[in-house]
C-alpha cells in the first residue's frame, strides 16, 4: 500500500530505540524524510547511516531549549506531522512514591508533550495539515501493577489530545494516541525486571507469566506497531482522530478496549 508520504516531513521523539527507532525506520522506508530526535547522537548517526532520509537532531525533547532548537531547525520546512514519544517514569507502586516523584512524572509525560504541541501546532494551522500521533500505554485503559506514575500521568496526556483533536480537527489536522501493551522493546524489559523483584522470581520466569496472560500468547512486535503508526500519520487516517487505539495482544479486557 502506498502511504502517499513520499519527501513528507515528520518529527520523531525518542528515535534513538524502541518504537521510535522503529516508526523513524519505517517512514524513511516509504520515502519520508525524518527528523530524528534522541539523546543519544552515536546512534542516530547510525541510524542515518543505514536508512536514507533520516537527519539525526541529538537533544533531550523534554528540555524546552531543545523544543525550540527543533523549531528554528525545521524553520519554514513543510512539516506534515509529528510523532510524540519518550521514556516512561521509573516503575513504582504508589506506597513506594514520593511528590518529588510525581513532579518529575509530571515533566517527563506531560508537561513536554503540551510544550512540543503549543509550539508546533500555529505551524499545522497555517497550513490546514498534520498529523500528531502520541505513543502512551495500554496502562490509560488498564492499570498496570507498578505503573502508577505512568498510568497517572498518561490519563492527563490522553484528556489533552481528545480535547485537542475536537478543537482542531476541521483544520485539517488529527490527533490520535497509540497505546501499546507489551512489546520487546527495553521499556517493557524494565517492567518485567520489576515484576521479578517483587515476586521474588526469575526475569524469564516474570517474562512468562506476562506472556500467559496475553491472548495471542507472546510479546508484540515493534516492527508491526510502527507499520500502523505510519498509516496513522499519513493521509489515510484524515477520519480518524480523538483515538486511544490499544495494540496489546488482547490485554486489555473491557468491551471499548
Amino acid at each position: 500500500m502506498d502511504l502517499q508520504i513520499k519527501d513528507h516531513l515528520f518529527v520523531v521523539c525518542g528515535a534513538s530505540s524502541g518504537f521510535g527507532k522503529e516508526i523513524a525506520v519505517k517512514l524513511a522506508g516509504e520515502n519520508a524524510r525524518v527528523i530524528a530526535v534522541a539523546r543519544r547522537p552515536g546512534l542516530l548517526e547510525q541510524m542515518a547511516n543505514d536508512q536514507a532520509g533520516i537527519e539525526p537532531f541529538p537533544g533531550d525533547i523534554m528540555d524546552p531549549a531543545t523544543i525550540h532548537s527543533l523549531k528554528d531547525y525545521i524553520d519554514n520546512r513543510d512539516l506534515k506531522g509529528i510523532l510524540v514519544n519518550a521514556a516512561g517514569p521509573a516503575t513504582s507502586s504508589f506506597l513506594e512514591t514520593e511528590l518529588e516523584d510525581w513532579d518529575k512524572a509530571y515533566r517527563s509525560i506531560l508537561r513536554w508533550k503540551i510544550e512540543l504541541t503549543k509550539i508546533f501546532l500555529p505551524t499545522l494551522m497555517e497550513k490546514g495539515y498534520g498529523r500528531l500521533l502520541y505513543i502512551e500505554s495500554m496502562a490509560t485503559k488498564q492499570p498496570v501493577p507498578n505503573l502508577v506514575l505512568s498510568t497517572s500521568m498518561r490519563l492527563a496526556v490522553t484528556g489533552f489530545v481528545k480535547t485537542l483533536a475536537d478543537e482542531v480537527g476541521k483544520m485539517g489536522i488529527t490527533a490520535n494516541i497509540l497505546a501499546p501493551g507489551y512489546h520487546l522493546t527495553p521499556a517493557v524489559d524494565r517492567v518485567i525486571e520489576k515484576q521479578s523483584k517483587v515476586k521474588g522470581i526469575t526475569f524469564d520466569e516474570a517474562k512468562k507469566i506476562i506472556e500467559e496472560d496475553i491472548p495471542v500468547g507472546k510479546a508484540g512486535n515493534p516492527e508491526n506497531l510502527a507499520s500502523l503508526a505510519a498509516w496513522l500519520l499519513s493521509p489515510w487516517s484524515e477520519y480518524i482522530t480523538g483515538q486511544t487505539i490499544s495494540v496489546d495482544g488482547g490485554v486489555i479486557r473491557g468491551i471499548m478496549g
